[in-house]
């Protein structure tokens, strides 16, 4: 039946509900849908995650689908910009989406600076049963600065990018992230190494079978 939704801005608007669901959908990828949300400093590596990451999951034939917190900004969040309120926009939006991705059973994985709590702690809350893995790619300033690949450190140092995480704006790391990938002595874990310990994660939750 359908049913009135409560948390739009029109009254007018109705869920409707379809005869395949999640669990068809899982059942048919033989995996489960969920959300790998990567969070860090600009640096931390969380984009080279996300591409190994993805390249070991479709080796496994499982199915996964990356959103890019900058490639997004070409197109689903390209109307705003770096101020608090358009972070917790972007943010909210990308969550929206990686919440329908889960839904079709695919594994989600969401890589975005995400520098407010809050922000992805209301995209956790979109997500049922455990189903928001957040990775909290801990890297110290200092590494991520001196690596600066697309030179914005530099830039913000010099005053020419104002809001920079990291710089003259916070980030604010998780409490209680699910993985959490640290570097040992000034050296961070390989490409293969910090995928291996999300894919053992997802493996140990059951979220490759279905």
């Amino acid at each position: 039946m359908n049913s009135l939704m409560s948390n739009t801005a029109s009254s007018n608007i109705f869920w409707h509900n379809c005869p395949v669901e999640k669990a068809d959908r899982q059942k048919l990828l033989k995996q489960k849908g969920c959300v790998v949300w990567i969070t860090g400093l600009s640096g931390s590596g969380k984009s080279t995650l996300a591409c190994t990451l993805g390249r070991e999951l479709h080796s496994r034939g499982k199915l996964s689908y990356i959103l890019d917190g900058d490639n997004l900004r070409h197109g689903l969040t390209k109307d705003l910009g770096f101020k608090a309120e358009d972070r917790a926009e972007n943010i909210r939006r990308v969550g929206e989406v990686a919440k329908l991705f889960a839904d079709a059973g695919l594994i989600c994985i969401a890589s975005l600076i995400s520098p407010y709590r809050k922000d992805r702690d209301a995209c956790r809350a979109l997500l049922p049963d455990a189903s928001f893995i957040e990775v909290f790619m801990n890297i110290s300033l200092e590494i991520c600065e001196a690596r600066d690949a697309k030179g914005l450190y530099k830039l913000a140092r010099a005053g020419k990018i104002k809001g920079f995480t990291g710089i003259d704006d916070p980030y604010e790391p998780p409490v209680n992230s699910e993985i959490e990938i640290k570097e040992k002595d000034g050296i961070c874990p390989t490409p293969v190494a910090m995928a291996g310990e999300v894919v053992s994660y997802l493996e140990e939750k059951g979220y490759l079978h279905d």
